[in-house]
């Protein structure tokens, strides 16, 4: 099987020959051709090489457009702290929509599409040009609580939920249509897979979580789905207070981070759920031997069963030892499903 034929008859409950293999690399990718990260985040062309490096010398089995958590609020008009080296970052001091009636005065949703947006597209086109159906086309949106967090900084949206909430409703509304609107974009350019990450998210709490956050991600995911792509959600932290209302959004592929037990996650979201994670990305792929690697993610394959996918919780380190990522496929190489 390829790459992209394993991952999706993974999603679609079929038999796979070995278990796919699906980490998040951005800085590591980077670091492997000697880009510098600034540019990985900002020219598709490296981003790609980064990406194909990693997929062919790892054996992974997808390849993944995520680069930093600003893509849209950057061509919404947020300011960004640029580094030659680190990841980019929202200036919370200066808010997009620090005032919340700025909201009425951006365009329509549907009509953003920038400098950022455009790369993203164009890194897909690549891979599919390239790729020839070999690998999975990750591409990438942010969901609502996250971007919400960027645009409006995320204390003051902690306190919409209860000052505020119909701006909450709104500008979730909004953002949702961008996010569609960019995904759309993103499927046509040959993405087989969506990837919502919403990190704010696991901040809410659980009554916070189901009347504002789940409704909008619902939205997005079944958007997506209509357009024919899978969906992978992606909440950094510690999800365990929502797990049962994550498991009903009907996303392909949930990751778990290492806060939350995969034995959690699976009670909590069934077993038809296919899950990926949930090894802690420094204590364990970073600092650990690959001995630890094979032992931890024995656990989490023996917690997560049935439908497993091999991945960290989060991002891989930049500074992961090589042997220790090449444990990650060679233990999924071990299993059929």
């Amino acid at each position: 099987m390829t790459g992209r034929e394993r991952a999706l008859a993974m999603l679609r409950g079929e038999p796979v020959d070995r278990l796919p293999c699906m980490p998040i690399t951005m800085m590591f990718a980077a670091d492997r051709i000697g880009a510098r990260y600034i540019d990985y985040s900002t020219d598709y062309r490296v981003q790609v090489e980064g990406q194909l490096r990693v997929a062919d010398e790892f054996g992974f089995d997808y390849v993944n457009t995520m680069s930093d958590p600003a893509v849209e609020a950057a061509d919404c008009g947020a300011t960004l702290a640029w580094f030659d080296n680190q990841p980019c970052a929202i200036v919370e001091e200066q808010a997009l929509l620090a005032d919340s009636a700025t909201l009425l005065k951006l365009p329509s949703p549907d009509t953003i599409f920038g400098k950022r947006m455009e790369n993203r597209v164009a890194a897909i086109a690549e891979f599919k040009k390239r790729l020839a159906g070999e690998k999975l086309i990750e591409g990438w949106v942010e969901g609502p609580c996250a971007e919400a967090a960027d645009l409006r900084g995320i204390n003051t949206m902690m306190l919409d939920f209860y000052d505020d909430p119909n701006f909450i409703r709104d500008l979730f509304d909004y953002l949702v249509t961008l996010a569609i609107s960019f995904a759309k974009k993103q499927v046509d350019a040959g993405a087989d897979q969506i990837g919502i990450g919403d990190a704010a998210a696991s901040l809410v709490g659980p009554t916070v979580y189901e009347e504002f956050v789940w409704p909008y991600e619902k939205r997005l995911v079944d958007a997506i789905h209509e357009m024919g792509a899978t969906v992978r959600l992606h909440i950094c932290g510690d999800t365990r207070r929502s797990l049962k209302e994550i498991g009903t959004l009907g996303c392909d592929l949930v990751d778990v981070d290492f806060l939350v037990p995969f034995y959690s996650a699976r009670n909590q979201m069934g077993p038809n759920q296919v899950l990926a994670g949930n090894l802690d990305p420094v204590r364990v792929i970073r600092n650990g031997t690959t001995a630890d690697v094979h032992v931890a993610l024995s656990a989490c394959r023996r917690e997560a069963t049935p439908k497993y996918i091999v991945a960290a919780g989060c991002e891989l380190c930049r500074d992961t030892p090589l042997d220790n990522v090449r444990a990650l496929s060679e233990f999924a190489a071990m299993f059929t499903h």
